[in-house]
């Protein structure tokens, strides 16, 4: 009697942990039962995968969907399905919302906005203040919770731990990978004259100079051994940065964004004006290929996006009055796919980058693989397809992209999540049925 399957991904390029190699896969109750050829099953929805190649789940580790407190700029509903759009199956959103998600409470009040809202997979990160570092061993452990993070320089939003003894309080305590935000607040303070003097976003990474980075990074890295803690460097900006990380990568994970590999300074600013202005910023050319530099030589573990956004009439006011941040978790795919198609990285090491990489360094139950037992977590992307990026096509609440007028080579054409098509040539499944993710045991001993 022939196996029969909830859903047939048919005749797909598959590229899993045997390659990349044309075959069939069998999801049933939410899990991939079986992979090879299964031209004798049956099930009960079929998808044609021939002439796509079918990734495991994109997973986007850094999202910042704003709610509660700022749902004018972006909400889990809009948010999540902009990221099913682009071919993303699970996310972790950032804690500086309004409220600040740093107790039980926050997180758990996240977790019920969540339910049958948001169209991905999902987990919160809690923030790390003064005021609950004590108690983060615990908190980082609730069902739900990525991990704690950690903002050493201003940004969005109020959480900060600018000083040493805080930040050694905090790494103390915390077992799990924690994610980081490094830029020096007190050299940030310092140089901020010249940000209100230029009244330009051109000057943003004069403000925010190599230095902010590279000192915070280097304190950081000092207090993580010193605590024996395991750190996430966020959105990495400079080939400084880069080539001191790959002296620490026993401790030190690194992130990078597809607009920090993609865009590049002055010429982003005198085009996109404060569309480019994020934190940390947008470097020149030479900072970007330090930035490829760490990709080819596999000192970078993840893309994330920092999906940030801002209304258009708030980044309308003057520099530096605009706030900071991008839309972006809709494009991180297609903007990698490109790049792939360009030759600056392969689809293996992209798949390492956005599925594999987060499931290892964070213990993701199911996820980041396509293997038999793992949740049927798939992106089926047209490596071919050539597409012109717009603000029309976004999902996100402020309805703009930095990447608007962008032709790309490559594109998300459906998005599978526990076996569920949630996405398919542009057309979204009629009900959100995104749930929390799993997390295994990854604490580092006490």
């Amino acid at each position: 009697m022939a196996d029969t399957y909830d859903l047939l991904l048919r005749g797909g390029a598959v590229v899993s942990h045997r390659g990349v190699e044309t075959a069939d896969i069998g999801v049933r109750d939410g899990r991939t039962a079986a992979i090879g050829d299964l031209t004798a099953a049956s099930a009960a929805e079929v998808v044609d995968a021939a002439g796509l190649h079918v990734l495991p789940g994109v997973i986007d580790t850094q999202v910042h969907f704003r709610e509660p407190g700022n749902e004018h700029k972006e909400d889990l509903e809009a948010g999540s399905r902009g990221a099913v759009l682009g071919g993303v199956t699970a996310v972790f959103e950032m804690p500086n919302t309004a409220p600040l998600t740093v107790t039980a409470e926050a997180l758990a009040d996240k977790l019920r906005r969540a339910k049958d809202r948001m169209w991905c997979d999902h987990a919160f990160y809690m923030g790390a203040t003064a005021e609950n570092a004590d108690a983060l061993g615990e908190l980082e452990r609730l069902p739900g919770c990525c991990g704690v993070k950690i903002f050493m320089g201003a940004s969005t939003g109020d959480l900060l731990t600018e000083d040493d003894a805080t930040l050694r309080r905090i790494l103390a305590a915390v077992r799990r990978r924690c994610a980081v935000h490094a830029e020096d607040e007190p050299r940030l303070q310092e140089r901020f004259a010249l940000a209100e003097a230029a009244a330009d976003p051109a000057a943003h990474p004069d403000w925010r100079d190599t230095e902010v980075a590279l000192r915070a990074t280097r304190r950081l890295i000092a207090i993580a051994r010193e605590t024996g803690a395991r750190v996430h460097v966020l959105h990495i900006t400079t080939a400084d940065e880069m080539r001191f990380l790959a002296e620490h990568k026993d401790i030190a994970s690194v992130e990078a964004t597809p607009q920090h590999l993609t865009l590049a300074a002055p010429e982003c600013y005198a085009e996109l004006g404060t569309r480019a202005q994020m934190n940390p910023p947008i470097r020149d050319r030479g900072h970007r290929d330090g930035l490829w530099w760490g990709v080819d030589q596999g000192v970078v573990d993840v893309i994330g996006s920092d999906h940030a956004p801002h209304t258009l009439e708030e980044k309308a006011r003057t520099y530096p009055a605009s706030p900071s941040g991008m839309p972006g978790v809709q494009t991180l795919l297609p903007i990698m796919l490109d790049h792939v198609n360009a030759g600056r990285l392969s689809l293996l090491r992209l798949v390492d980058l956005t599925s594999a990489g987060a499931a290892r360094l964070f213990g993701i139950a199911g996820k980041g693989r396509i293997a038999v037992g793992h949740d049927g977590d798939f992106t089926l992307v047209d490596l071919a397809a050539r597409r012109r990026i717009s603000d029309e096509m976004m999902a996100n609440r402020s309805g703009w992209t930095p990447f608007d007028g962008r032709q790309v080579t490559g594109w998300p054409m459906a998005t599978v999540i526990r076996g569920r098509v949630v996405m398919r040539d542009g057309e979204l499944a009629n009900l959100a049925s995104g749930r929390p993710m799993r997390f295994g045991d990854t604490l580092r001993p006490v």
